[in-house]
């Protein structure tokens, strides 16, 4: 299996299967010197860590990381930084009924469409357990932007929708995505999903939910012209995650119903430097950073693994009714959100290095 990995100046390639003995990454580029401990990593991973409520898997895992290379006497080294995590809680059992049936919106089809063989414990590879070294790599990228950015970067997430149930954007306030379960910037949200995500566990069901990732203090020139650019790239890196079915960046599919005449990003001066009037282009154009918050969301569709009876098929071309026990989140959006924070770090890093090899320094060129 290629494509395990992605980058270019700064490349991160993930190993592991769900109900392995462990899951991993490596991650090339990483610069020397650089402060790094495993609590830097683990605090990202907390926040991601299954059965933290009872609207997330119950699977137990600690999801403690271990830095087995590029890192001595506390900073990068500048070579590979190789980071795993054992898996402690798996259920392989709970799997065995349905080892040679196709869960309906699973990937146990197209797995074995492909190659033939699929490990059917938790899906295997395709499991959003993968999504736990993504934080990983992502919280190294982290302490990277925050050595070369300074005090003004940052990369947050928060769950904008859960369901059919949207936040009020008037109540959007940073400090309460730390206060709830759902990462919600509106607390009024939270307690909806809260009642909402109930109903629909004991009805057998799941929900979907979107996520909004922003990235602040971002340079102006980031990403290049054509298939380099830095919307391209922060697209794909958020359609791989898993159960991802839309990405949009700014005002993204809302944009079609806007005029020009408001859809364009007016400019001003504010002393000797540019500002916007306003960011319905998501702090990109042309595939290049514009200086303003990056702004992208990703929606998620309903958790596969439900205890509804679906149609199905198995491996022998029978006709089967597939029931999926064990341990699943009724909503997998809520544990995405440091995900997508992961995502979004690993891609502006990235392009940020890719900008230094070919322009210098920031603010030296280009």
């Amino acid at each position: 299996m290629a494509s395990n990995g992605f980058g270019q100046a700064f490349r991160v390639t993930t190993w592991g299967e769900s109900h392995g003995p462990a899951i991993g990454c490596v991650i090339d580029g990483a610069p020397p010197r650089i402060p790094l401990g495993e609590a830097d990593i683990q605090h990202d991973l907390d926040r991601r860590r299954p059965g933290q409520s009872r609207h997330t898997t119950q699977r137990r895992e600690p999801d403690q990381v271990k830095i087995l290379s590029g890192v001595f006497e506390g900073e990068t080294t500048g070579t590979p930084i190789a980071l795993v995590i054992e898996n402690q809680d798996q259920r392989s059992k709970d799997y065995g009924e349905i080892k040679d049936r196709y869960r309906p919106g699973h990937a146990d089809y197209t797995y074995d469409a492909k190659y033939g063989i699929r490990d059917y414990r938790g899906g295997g590879r395709s499991s959003a357990r993968e999504t736990a070294m993504r934080v990983a790599a992502g919280a190294v990228a982290k302490k990277v932007l925050a050595r070369r950015l300074g005090n003004a970067f940052g990369v947050r997430g928060a769950l904008v929708q859960v369901g059919p149930h949207r936040i009020d954007r008037s109540r959007w306030d940073w400090d309460e995505v730390d206060r709830n379960a759902f990462f919600s910037p509106d607390a009024q949200a939270a307690a909806t999903w809260d009642g909402y995500l109930d109903e629909v566990r004991k009805s057998g069901s799941s929900a979907g939910a979107v996520i909004e990732v922003v990235a602040s203090g971002i340079p102006a020139g980031l990403g290049e012209p054509v298939y380099g650019k830095l919307d391209t790239d922060l697209a794909a890196a958020m359609m791989s995650i898993n159960a991802v079915k839309g990405v949009e960046i700014g005002d993204g599919f809302a944009a079609a119903g806007i005029p020009g005449h408001e859809a364009a990003d007016e400019m001003r001066m504010d002393g000797d430097r540019p500002v916007f009037l306003s960011n319905h282009a998501g702090g990109i154009l042309g595939g290049i950073s514009t200086g303003q918050d990056v702004v992208v969301r990703f929606a998620v569709k309903p958790t596969s693994s439900i205890l509804t009876p679906r149609r199905s098929i198995d491996r022998f071309g029978a006709e089967v009714d597939v029931l999926t026990k064990g341990r699943h989140d009724p909503c997998v959006g809520i544990r995405a959100v440091p995900v997508g924070e992961a995502m979004m770090a690993c891609v502006l890093l990235d392009h940020l290095m890719r900008h230094e090899a070919q322009c210098g320094p920031l603010g030296s060129g280009g």
